[in-house]
């Protein structure tokens, strides 16, 4: 990603929890010379050391061929908003967007173990609706093994992490406030978010 020096996001456990917050996020691969992508929910931990990104594909996907022997992009990015040049001192200025990304490389390990497959499922429960493992833990074990046969479950461990938070970092004091009170005024949640990133500079 190209990421120009005052926007970099240079803290690691900042990236991470961006992804945390928004984890639904788009896992690119290649397949020879085409780009293939899917949509997915991830579950982002770290431990000893390394950052594994866990998420399921659904068993007909292509995509899952790929996976293991080539390098995948993850791109997590959600709040954004249109920057007018109204809010500029400066007559002659363009419109430019804000925004907050993070990618993350690596390849990924399919799990083919039934019982690891069934505990990776639990895992996101207990990150995405933790309320409803008490109904999961009272489905039959034939309904979660034949659910767990119809996915792809794999762990991809990050080796490079990139981040970039644009957010009017480069503009006057001045010119960032009139921004913000602007998008503070938005109904649009990706807008107002960006606000708050604004205030927080």
């Amino acid at each position: 990603m190209y990421i120009p020096k005052q926007f970099e996001i240079e803290e690691e456990a900042e990236k991470i929890a961006f992804m945390k917050q928004y984890s639904f996020a788009t896992m690119v691969t290649t397949k020879g010379d085409l780009p293939v992508a899917t949509q997915l929910p991830f579950l982002i931990t770290k431990n000893a050391g390394s950052l594994v990104l866990s998420a399921h594909f659904a068993l007909a996907n292509e995509q899952t061929g790929y996976i293991e022997e080539n390098t995948s992009l993850v791109i997590f990015s959600e709040p954004h908003a249109y920057i007018s040049p109204v809010h500029y001192d400066k007559v002659e200025s363009v419109p430019t967007w804000d925004y907050v990304a993070v990618h993350a490389y690596g390849k990924a390990k399919i799990v083919k173990d039934e019982n690891e497959k069934i505990k990776a499922l639990e895992n996101m429960i207990l990150f995405y609706e933790p309320g409803y493992l008490g109904q999961w833990n009272k489905l039959a074990e034939k309904f979660k093994k034949g659910m767990s046969r119809g996915i792809v479950v794999f762990d991809l461990e990050v080796t490079d992490l990139q981040g970039q938070k644009k957010i009017s970092q480069n503009k006057t004091e001045m010119e960032r406030e009139r921004i913000a009170v602007h998008l503070e005024k938005s109904d649009v949640s990706s807008e107002k978010a960006i606000a708050d990133y604004i205030r927080k500079i």
